[in-house]
């Protein structure tokens, strides 16, 4: 592909003044625009070393107003961002709906550099091309447009800008041996960035190929091809939105619907005795089971969901007592704020992911997207349904880095529900729990446990299970949710340590 690309095109300066304005001028207008249409935008800058994306970076930017973008240097990973899954640090850094983000090198660091520095392994290849596909897509499904361009230069002209680079004492810090060597093997490294450009070049997120051999042309191009993006962009919507509602929900036949919860056993109980015990054991066991976790470096994810009153508070509060502060977050998730509105929204879960050794606990999670706002229609149809694919590929992210992941859904039948509705009432200490929007969601607990149902067939997997605990005896369900997780990180720290 990137033979066939012709390098020496050039611009003269006259002509490059004349374009960088007129083309500067529309990109204003068209950032204007997409931020009162509320359009995320993400442009990323990859290519061969010394082909110029600072440079690109910074002329591109002279057109757009400075309150409206951020600029990411993505080099090598920190501490930090080592010690939790790849895409972590480029989820956190998506922009919110209406603002710019763009990226100096990008997530294409795993199939790229980290492939020609042996840190992707051949064999982990296809996995991480996947994770990539997924994150385009996810964002760009959810309404982010993104913008790749590929700086290209020819071996000889990098080696000139490397060695004038090199020998300025302002400058020599830029080039490192690991520049020299991709030079060197520069064959290798252009089959490498081909085979990126190749597996990711899709519909929803195209290439763009910039010759830069000329920095005035390239300058034009990158310009030009924003703004052509963006303004395509904001027709497709226009467009989109003067159609029609679009197809009616297909309804479920509720006589063949799967019926998870109807099969559970809620007569499930202890005995106050064997509660006593079997917590004490089990709380024992989790507190030196965190300091393993920590040693090896694992981190954990648990996933709390239920009905109203179906107890999550009270397993989580009994789940962490036993647990070191330093090393586990409550993340209790209620509706969005402004902030997280105008984010994809799987952002604000990404923000709080746990690093290697650490512990997140999420009180409600991501899965509301498939059953209060689907139930309640703040999401369309076609979002709630893409959501069982994201979650899953989000979810599988998160395993493929070894972080563990339980799923609890703390089931109560109604009875017991109501019966807790009114207990909170007459409790003054309590009453803060009950609220008139619990007792109009049991008006539509038919609705709930049909989604419920669908929600953990579609989402539960080998690496991300559901568990389903019988609520009714509080007793029952907190010994229940201590033994699974328990269990979960010994099999976990079994395989650790048989692997070191």
């Amino acid at each position: 592909m990137l033979e066939k690309i012709d390098l020496s095109k050039k611009a003269d300066k006259e002509t490059c003044r004349q374009v960088m304005e007129q083309e500067g001028e529309r990109l204003a207008r068209l950032q204007r625009e997409c931020k009162a249409a509320g359009i995320p935008v993400m442009i990323v800058f990859e290519g061969m070393g010394a082909a110029g994306k600072g440079v690109q970076i910074n002329r591109l930017i002279q057109a757009l107003d400075p309150r409206g973008f951020s600029v990411y240097a993505s080099n090598s990973s920190s501490e930090e961002e080592r010690m939790r899954p790849f895409l972590w640090r480029f989820w956190i850094k998506t922009p919110a709906n209406g603002r710019i983000a763009i990226f100096d090198r990008s997530w294409y660091r795993s199939v790229q550099a980290d492939r020609f520095d042996g840190i992707t392994k051949e064999e982990d290849l296809a996995g991480a091309y996947q994770d990539i596909l997924s994150f385009e897509k996810q964002l760009t499904d959810g309404g982010t447009v993104i913008i790749k361009l590929f700086l290209y230069i020819s071996k000889e002209e990098q080696k000139k800008r490397f060695q004038k680079l090199d020998d300025s004492k302002e400058t020599s810090w830029r080039v490192t041996k690991q520049d020299w060597k991709r030079n060197k093997e520069y064959d290798t490294y252009l089959k490498i960035n081909e085979e990126m450009l190749e597996n990711t070049d899709t519909d929803a997120a195209p290439w763009t190929i910039i010759e830069a051999t000329d920095k005035d042309y390239a300058a034009m191009k990158i310009r030009s091809t924003v703004a052509q993006r963006l303004a395509y962009e904001l027709e497709r919507r226009k467009a989109a939105a003067q159609k029609d509602g679009g197809a009616p929900e297909v309804r479920p036949d509720n006589r063949f619907k799967n019926g998870v919860l109807s099969g559970v056993d809620l007569s499930k109980t202890l005995t106050r005795e064997e509660y006593k015990n079997e917590l004490s054991h089990l709380q024992k066991k989790l507190e030196k089971l965190h300091s393993e976790l920590y040693r090896l470096r694992i981190p954990v994810v648990l996933c709390f969901e239920g009905w109203d009153a179906g107890g999550k508070g009270g397993a989580i509060k009994r789940l962490t007592s036993h647990l070191d502060p330093r090393g586990y977050q409550v993340n209790p998730t209620a509706s969005p704020n402004d902030i997280e509105r105008v984010h994809h929204y799987l952002w604000r879960f990404w923000n709080n992911m746990p690093k290697a050794g650490h512990i997140a606990i999420f009180d409600r999670t991501w899965y509301g997207r498939v059953m209060v706002e689907r139930i309640e229609g703040f999401c369309t149809e076609a979002e709630w349904k893409r959501a069982y694919q994201e979650i899953n590929e989000m979810e599988a992210h998160m395993a493929n880095f070894g972080t563990v992941i339980l799923k609890f859904w703390m089931h109560i039948d109604k009875d017991e529900q109501e019966r807790r509705f009114h207990e909170r009432m007459e409790n003054p200490a309590k009453q803060w729990k009950i609220t008139d929007e619990d007792w109009r969601n049991r008006e539509k607990w038919d609705q709930y446990e049909t989604a419920v149902d669908e929600m953990l067939v579609r989402t539960s997997t080998t690496y991300a299970p559901w568990i389903v605990v019988e609520g009714n005896s509080k007793y029952y369900a907190r010994v229940k949710v201590l033994r699974c997780v328990v269990e979960a990180l010994e099999e976990k720290i079994k395989k650790a340590e048989s692997a070191t």
